[in-house]
């Protein structure tokens, strides 16, 4: 009973890593196991208390609904703590993530000099090459080679799940393989380790730690945006890395100058290195990782079957990956083949982009910011630069590209001719802003509930 168990908890925990973002599923779910299953009871094993009452009181539905899908029945859900012998192993019963930028695992490197931490499942040998991430895997590899001589500071931008992590670490462990003194750690640790050091009056501990090294590797800068001492910390930090020409590598989920609330002067140092963009894996590289993910775990996964993943998945890397492994997980479950029919009923609930899920077509969204805005096409897709045109224009480029599978180059021609370089700045304005204004969020909301509205009208 424990290892079935195990097993419906991992096919569980593989659906979940989908539909929570990195931090909750790393935070609340990773280290869980499934300890026993009977009379319609699964009890889940949790690293402590804390972590039990979370799931209790922010996660229950969801994990209720999940769970019930997977078991065809209501089941009961209770914790009970527990220190699996595993605690370092991903809790998914399946190979670890290639090149995915997903729930980071616990890191066991260490750097003799800093204490720096690093995965040694993400190096350059496993990181999956295609063409939507080959600049930014040969600027890592540069940086590598020589730190501190070319690409100061290097900006590694790319959504979730598409790798930048990956490549941060791989820099460290050839960092580490040449006995360069350097830091990995995340903007939220470095926010920690900040605020600590001036709880405890620990400053200069803190200037010491992350300024007497020769490779600084920060993750997810975001997070510091919008923490002004924090904020400014960094920068100082930066400035004196960077004078003393040491290496930099920052990873962030856009483009710097888009990061909201970041001044000038430090978006400016940023911009002033080589930035390094991921884009969504293409069906080949999908197809590529799945395959090295299989060789990896040796596991035998016929070709239609790895077709049908990397046409089902396409939204990132990270999707990729926690879908075969909820299908390894339902199939150790089932005690069944993988095969076709088996890939087909366990990714048929999990979430696709948001443009397969809208199926949007270009004249619908256009129509829907016409409707919306009460302009006429011609005005939208015209030269006027008036205010409120201007505004409904920049909204219908962030959603041809969000919604819809277009190149940037087509949503400029959907516009009225225009160049993909205008397409992109206007998808970059309103990405920007919503993050800061509530009204603008509101509006792509209900233009988007237009467009639904309008699909189930002609369904």
């Amino acid at each position: 009973m424990s290892q079935s168990a195990h097993a419906l908890w991992a096919t569980a925990l593989g659906a979940l890593q989908l539909e929570v973002t990195r931090h909750n599923f790393e935070t609340w779910l990773k280290h869980t196991v499934g300890l026993s299953f009977e009379d319609g009871r699964l009890t889940v094993g949790v690293p402590s208390s804390f972590v039990a009452e979370n799931l209790e009181k922010r996660m229950a539905p969801l994990i209720a609904k999940t769970v019930k899908g997977i078991a065809n029945g209501e089941i009961e859900i209770v914790y009970q703590v527990h220190q699996s012998q595993h605690a370092d192993q991903d809790p998914v019963a399946a190979p670890a993530p290639i090149s995915a930028d997903g729930p980071r695992p616990r890191r066991t490197s260490r750097s003799p000099a800093t204490g720096s931490q690093l995965s040694p499942r993400y190096t350059f040998e496993t990181f999956v090459v295609g063409k939507s991430n080959r600049f930014a895997h040969a600027a890592a590899m540069a940086v590598a080679d020589s730190p501190g001589t070319r690409f100061n500071p290097l900006v590694i931008h790319a959504g979730v799940g598409l790798g930048k992590t990956h490549l941060l670490h791989a820099i460290g462990h050839a960092a580490q393989a040449k006995g360069l003194h350097f830091l990995y750690a995340s903007a939220e640790q470095f926010t920690n380790d900040f605020i600590t050091a001036l709880r405890e009056n620990t400053l200069e501990v803190f200037r010491t730690k992350y300024r007497s090294i020769d490779l600084l590797l920060l993750d997810d800068i975001q997070f510091i945006a919008g923490k002004e001492h924090s904020r400014e910390s960094f920068f100082h930090t930066f400035n004196d890395l960077h004078t003393a020409s040491k290496q930099i590598v920052i990873t962030t989920d856009t483009r710097p100058k888009l990061l909201p609330l970041l001044e000038e002067r430090f978006t400016s140092r940023l911009e002033g290195g080589l930035r390094a963009d991921i884009q969504p894996p293409d069906l080949e590289t999908r197809v590529a990782i799945l395959q090295k993910k299989a060789e990896a775990a040796q596991i035998k996964l016929s070709p239609e079957v790895i077709e049908f993943l990397a046409q089902r998945i396409v939204r990132n890397v990270r999707d990729l990956e926690g879908a075969l492994n909820r299908i390894l997980a339902m199939g150790g479950l089932a005690n069944r083949p993988i095969d076709l029919d088996l890939a087909q009923q366990a990714v048929a609930d999990l979430p696709t982009s948001p443009a397969q899920n809208r199926r949007s077509s270009p004249s619908q969204l256009l129509d829907a910011v016409c409707y919306y805005f009460d302009l006429p096409m011609d005005d939208l897709t015209g030269k006027s630069r008036k205010k409120g045109i201007a505004l409904a224009r920049q909204i219908a480029a962030y959603l041809l590209r969000e919604d819809t599978p277009h190149s940037l180059a087509d949503i400029g021609a959907f516009l009225g001719g225009r160049g993909h370089t205008t397409a992109l700045r206007a998808h970059d304005k309103i990405a920007y802003h919503l993050a800061l204004d509530s009204n603008l969020r509101r509006q792509v909301d209900e233009i988007r509930n237009l467009v639904d509205s309008d699909q189930h009208r002609t369904a």
